[in-house]
């Protein structure tokens, strides 16, 4: 199994905005893709960071669905909500319960 961290700034005003914008768009979507484990999102309102970690089956799913154009898809719909560019990594799963 793969994580990949999508690592991101938003503007306080756009907060609640994005996470609406996350659950009925990203959500769905990922749902249809190939290798598609689950995502989470996760948001600090005292600093506008926030976290969102989808699972694939494996990095080689990760990369096509990020291949596709898919990924750059989803994330292009957040420009407004961003104050600085988002920063991805990725992880092998080690443990999982």
């Amino acid at each position: 199994m793969f994580a990949r961290f999508t690592i991101v700034q938003m503007k306080m005003d756009k907060m609640d905005e994005a996470i609406k914008l996350y659950e009925d768009s990203v959500v769905p979507g990922a749902k249809s893709q190939k290798g598609f484990c689950g995502i989470y999102l996760f948001t600090d309102r005292k600093t506008g960071k926030g976290y969102s970690i989808s699972l694939w089956d494996s990095e080689e799913d990760a990369v096509a669905n990020e291949q596709s154009g898919y990924y750059k898809e989803q994330v292009g719909k957040f420009a407004e909500h961003f104050s600085a560019p988002p920063v991805q990594e990725g992880y092998e799963v080690s443990v999982k319960a």
